[in-house]
C-alpha cells in the first residue's frame, strides 16, 4: 500500500469513528434532502446483505436495521457522515423481491431510475452481490440501470465468508469478467464480510475517495 493509499484508508477509519447519523427516507423523489452534499448509494438484491454492510462499514450494529423479509427497505434512507457534514451514504430500495405486488415493484424501480438519472451530487453506487449466488440476472439488470445513467458503480461481493475459498476464487473471477462488460463498472471487484470484517477497511477508503472526486 502506498502512502496516500495508506493516508485515505487512515482518515476513512477516523472519519467513520466520528458521526454517522441518519437523516431520513424519502418515499418519493419530492422528499429527497437537498443536494448540498456528495451522496454514495448502496444498490443490491434484497437480502443481499446491505444493511449488514452499512452496519459494518460505518462501525455500528443497528445504524440501519437488518431484516431477514427481503423487501423490506422501500425508500431511499439518507445517512450523513462527518461532523461537519462530508457526505452521505444512500441505501437503496432493494431488487428482485419475489414477492412485492407488481405495482409497488415498478413504483420502487420508477424511484430508484430517476434518483440515478437525476441527482447531479451521486458520485458513486456501490453495487451489492451475494457471493454465494454471483451476478445474477437481476444484478445484471441493475448494471445496464447504471450504465444507461451514466453512474459509475463499484460491485462489492457480500458474505464471502460464507461460501469455501476456491468458490470465492471463481465467483470472484466470473464477476470481474462480468464487471469488464459494462461501461459504467470498475473493473475491481471489492470482497467482504460483514461478520469477519473482510475488506471493509478498503470498501471505507474507496467510499471517502469517491466522495471527494
Amino acid at each position: 500500500m502506498d502512502s496516500d493509499a495508506e493516508d485515505l484508508t487512515e482518515r476513512a477509519r477516523k472519519l467513520f469513528s466520528g458521526p454517522v447519523t441518519f437523516l431520513k427516507s424519502a418515499p418519493a423523489l419530492q422528499f429527497l434532502p437537498d443536494p448540498t452534499a456528495p451522496e454514495i448509494a448502496l444498490c443490491g438484491r434484497s437480502n443481499v446483505g446491505k444493511s449488514s454492510l452499512l452496519n459494518a462499514v460505518t462501525g455500528r450494529k443497528s445504524i440501519a436495521r437488518a431484516s431477514v423479509t427481503p423487501g423490506r427497505t422501500q425508500e431511499l434512507n439518507f445517512f450523513e457522515v462527518g461532523d461537519p457534514l462530508l457526505f452521505r451514504l444512500v441505501d437503496m430500495p432493494g431488487y428482485g423481491f419475489a414477492k412485492a405486488p407488481p405495482a409497488v415493484v415498478e413504483k420502487w424501480k420508477r424511484l430508484v431510475r430517476d434518483y440515478l438519472r437525476g441527482r447531479v451530487v451521486l458520485k458513486r453506487t456501490l453495487l451489492l452481490v451475494d457471493a454465494r449466488h454471483g451476478v445474477k440476472a437481476v444484478d445484471a439488470e441493475m448494471m445496464d440501470m447504471l450504465d444507461s445513467a451514466a453512474v459509475g458503480y463499484r460491485i462489492v461481493l457480500t458474505k464471502a465468508d460464507k461460501i469455501k475459498a476456491s468458490e470465492l476464487e471463481a465467483v470472484y473471477a466470473a464477476t470481474t469478467a462480468e464487471a469488464r462488460k459494462h461501461s459504467a463498472a470498475f473493473p475491481q471487484v471489492h470482497v467482504t464480510s460483514s461478520e469477519k470484517g473482510l475488506g471493509i477497511e478498503e470498501l471505507r477508503a474507496a467510499i471517502l475517495g469517491d466522495s471527494e472526486i
